[in-house]
């Protein structure tokens, strides 16, 4: 009010919704997301179908691609697909149960909101709790060697009820191991290193680990070579095609001798190109540029292999496996500017056309060459194959697995709960809450196995209590084992990024007390 009278602010045009109801709203919007991720939790997780308005369809269960393909205007729940987001580019997996915990951590806000507990002890209590999740996470590492068949064990479990099973997540666990190993120098993975190729059309068994890359080009003609073994290989940045004027000429051609002697000269400037190569001892040649006809002629002629219009990123990767550099021009090539590879071979994919470039001088660079019988079965397996990867650098590059199957919440849970009788004021009921909130981890895996979720819970509790449980699905229903001695183990970055990135968006959305939406 100013002088009596009242004072607008805000455009007549907005909204604005304050205190408890713009909490209400938040909490309801941020649960809705976790909900709509639940049941795809775990190696019995359903799938989800998803459809555009121009009739696109993704099928699956990992909470990354449901999300992101999701159309969600609210910000509130937005900002719990960023969680998601922001988790799979930290670690790669882990993104349902961000999602999950988060959603019922602003649940166990929701009552107390409802208690008239304010939102800033809330926080504080969260805060304590997660501190504490994470040190208790440091106690469960087990103190193990990251060998290959550890790492198998660590790709296995973030594939399992992916798109993958049995024997064939098996292959493609140690492929995926095999793929890390390659790129690891000296302690290091360069994970940059690491490509994953589709194709469809033969069944997921048929996935293969490919020392170099697979490049999706067809020969510049089909009567080039389509195998080419201990291969020297060029890679030029330029064009072999005539030479355009500067300046806009024109010729006055007035006989046809002078009209032989023109196209005499550009074939002589096309065929020199194709020559160039030849006598340096080309085998293959990879032009960025475009090549005319005419030179494409000559260079099979000459018995070279040849591609043109390579993207950038393509051309990087074939001097990366090869160790060829990239020519600006083709007059003057020097030994040490060509790569070698053991086998450069075009391989016929139904109407597709696939470049295999095998056993490179450097070998920096290695493919995993995914198959699958269909399109969808393909887009989820490589999502699979993706995670398999992600998990497996992660585990490799912190240097430490927990158990899996809820095992390491429920024991973190415990810790959290223990520690809570030391907390003084109504903070200690947000961290025995953040405890309660950890139980709907392996809560939600039983649900989906098709064990009732409190006797199952129960059941977990007890066993961890004296050793090792957690759940696992290795019959129709689900049983509570010591998932290390089955093989089911998780990355500790992935649990250590689930706890601090659901804590982060929960702590946000209760800490929100006013919503103005303007247009």
């Amino acid at each position: 009010m100013g002088g009596g009278q009242p004072v607008f602010i805000l455009n007549e045009d907005a909204e604005r919704t304050q205190g408890k109801d713009a909490r209400t709203t938040n909490i309801t919007a941020g649960k809705a997301i976790a909900e709509s991720v639940r049941t795809t939790l775990g190696p019995k997780g359903m799938d989800k179908m998803l459809v555009s308005d121009s009739g696109d369809v993704v099928i699956t269960n990992d909470g990354a691609t449901i999300l992101d393909e999701m159309d969600i205007e609210h910000p509130a729940a937005q900002m719990l697909v960023e969680v998601a987001e922001s988790q799979e580019e930290a670690v790669g997996d882990g993104t349902t149960s961000a999602a999950i915990l988060a959603g019922q951590l602003l649940s166990e806000a929701e009552d107390f909101i409802e208690d008239e507990i304010h939102p800033t002890t809330i926080v504080e209590g969260f805060s304590q709790a997660r501190d504490i999740a994470l040190d208790a996470l440091d106690e469960e590492v087990l103190d193990v060697d990251l060998d290959d068949e550890l790492l198998t064990k660590v790709a296995r479990s973030s594939m399992t009820g992916k798109g993958t099973g049995g024997i064939t997540a098996e292959a493609l666990a140690e492929s995926i191991v095999h793929a890390v190993r390659q790129v690891e120098s000296e302690g290091i993975v360069h994970d940059e290193n690491i490509q994953i190729v589709t194709q469809a059309g033969e069944s997921s068994s048929a996935t293969e680990v490919v020392d170099g890359v697979v490049i999706d080009e067809e020969p510049l003609r089909e009567d080039m070579p389509r195998l080419v073994e201990d291969a020297t290989v060029a890679v030029v940045d330029t064009d072999l095609d005539t030479r355009e004027a500067e300046a806009d000429v024109e010729y006055n051609v007035q006989s046809a001798s002078q009209l032989d002697t023109a196209i005499e000269a550009e074939q002589q400037e096309l065929r020199q190109y194709a020559d160039a190569l030849a006598d340096a001892g080309v085998d293959v040649a990879f032009v960025t540029g475009d090549v005319a006809d005419m030179t494409a002629g000559f260079l099979a002629n000459a018995g070279i292999l040849a591609f043109d219009s390579l993207s950038s990123d393509d051309a990087d990767a074939i001097t990366r496996t090869t160790g060829a550099s990239r020519l600006a021009t083709v007059e003057d090539i020097e030994a040490a500017d060509l790569g070698s590879a053991e086998s450069l071979s075009v391989e016929r994919f139904g109407d597709d056309e696939l470049l295999f470039v095998s056993g490179g001088a450097e070998a920096e660079a290695v493919t995993l060459f995914v198959r699958a019988g269909t399109a969808h079965v393909l887009d989820e397996l490589e999502r699979a194959v993706n995670d398999g990867v992600d998990a497996v650098l992660a585990a490799a590059e912190s240097g430490g697995v927990v158990p899996g199957a809820g095992c390491t919440e429920v024991r973190i849970a415990n810790a959290v709960r223990s520690a809570a009788a030391s907390i003084e004021g109504r903070e200690q009921l947000a961290v025995e809450a953040f405890a309660d909130a950890l139980d709907s981890i392996p809560r939600t895996i039983a649900e989906n196995t098709g064990m009732d979720p409190i006797d199952a819970l129960v059941e977990v509790r007890a066993a961890n209590e004296s050793g090792r449980g957690g759940i696992l699905a290795e019959s129709e229903r689900g049983t509570v084992e010591d998932p290390v001695e089955h093989g089911v183990l998780d990355p500790v970055a992935v649990k250590r990024e689930v706890l601090s990135s659901a804590t982060e968006a929960a702590t946000m959305i209760v800490r929100i007390d006013d919503v103005i939406s303007a247009e």
